[in-house]
């Protein structure tokens, strides 16, 4: 209401004073976490088709991620987006999704290339991930400029008031200090805290909780930790949202940054075993029925060809598969039909014209608990 007092709440700069005591079960945590990492990087890295396993894993990991904001688009709706099919939810859900795809994309190729994360390149990130749909409106790739809350319907009923807009931008410089820091805290404590001190500034009108998570990963991607972007927390944080939002705001309240980054270790290695456990299964996916194509005898020829693209690209139509392939359109339909015929792809619409078909089980393993 006009002329209420609003107490919003300005964090004090990283890293955190008294400083985060790392020992005891704080430490066997980071232990775990970094060996689960280091795990997870290791098979990254083994991987006949890196690129295929990534591919997958960050849309997985956007289809989560958007929905913890309340889109309710599946992988699948994704998918279908990219193929320029109808997806099952509106439109609006799915852009949001394919937009997080693009901003993951776009924060990697820039760090990759040696720009260094910044408040300039979380602007880009944050640019790239509200150009279209339904956060277009809400000033993307520019800090704030008003206030904005967490919870109620304005800042005097709110849970949390973020910093006023008048301070956001010698707060999220003190954030990048804190980035390239000469100090000894371990790559992953560092990540836990700088995701705790953006979503406390939440700098933007929409997407703070999206880029916030996707920080953690560009965190790690330029440490080294990581030679791929595949750790993401958002299932993890999904399923545990209520304890994830009251350990945030335990920190402000009372600096408990210990019990936060315990969760965030313990998350970190839940993660990392379960990507592992993933891209285990889908290597024995690629390499089995790979297998049983090859063992069709003179049919295998064109159905191989066929078999690698859908392991690009798990949901196809044949116009994609005949420009993919340089196949003509009889031979990738025939080609299609013995997948079919194997349980490999599966015709997913039902329909006469406009099919797509499926890699059935690669996006169901892929897809679990999206």
């Amino acid at each position: 209401m006009a002329g209420e007092r609003v107490e919003a709440f300005v964090p004090a700069p990283l890293p955190p004073d008294p400083p985060v005591d790392l020992g005891g079960s704080l430490q066997r945590l980071l232990e775990r976490a970094s060996l689960a990492i280091g795990r997870l990087d290791g098979v990254s890295s083994q991987l006949p088709e890196t690129g295929l396993f990534v591919y997958g894993y960050v849309r997985k990991e956007a289809v989560l991620s958007s929905q913890i904001e309340g889109t309710r688009s599946t992988l699948s709706d994704l998918l279908l987006f990219e193929l320029d099919a109808v997806p099952g939810v509106p439109l609006d859900d799915v852009v949001e999704v394919s937009n997080y795809v693009a901003a993951l994309e776009h924060g990697l190729e820039r760090v990759r290339g040696g720009f260094p994360l910044s408040n300039r390149l979380i602007r880009e990130v944050h640019r790239v991930l509200l150009h279209e749909g339904r956060g277009s409106s809400k000033d993307p790739g520019r800090f704030r400029r008003s206030q904005n809350w967490l919870g109620g319907t304005r800042p005097g009923s709110a849970t949390f008031v973020p910093p006023p807009h008048t301070r956001v931008a010698d707060c999220m410089s003190d954030l990048e200090r804190f980035f390239h820091a000469e100090d000894p805290l371990p790559a992953l404590v560092r990540a836990g805290l700088a995701h705790v001190q953006f979503e406390t500034i939440h700098p933007f009108l929409d997407g703070n909780g999206r880029v916030g998570r996707l920080l953690v990963t560009l965190m790690l991607c330029e440490a080294g930790v990581l030679s791929e972007p595949l750790l993401y927390l958002s299932l993890y944080l999904r399923r545990h949202q209520a304890l994830y939002y009251e350990l945030l705001d335990r920190v402000r309240r009372t600096g408990d940054w210990e019990a936060w980054l315990a969760f965030f270790l313990e998350g970190v290695q839940m993660t990392a075993d379960a990507a592992v456990d993933t891209a285990e299964r889908l290597a024995s996916l690629f390499a089995g029925d790979r297998a049983r194509v090859e063992a069709t005898g003179r049919r295998a020829g064109s159905a191989l060809r066929v078999y690698e693209v859908l392991k690009a690209r798990p949901l196809l139509s044949i116009p994609e598969t005949c420009r993919a392939t340089g196949l003509s359109y009889p031979a990738a339909s025939s080609a299609m039909d013995l997948l079919q015929e194997m349980g490999i792809a599966r015709e997913i619409t039902g329909k006469r014209r406009n099919r797509v078909w499926a890699y059935s089980d690669y996006v169901e393993i892929l897809g679990e608990a999206a």
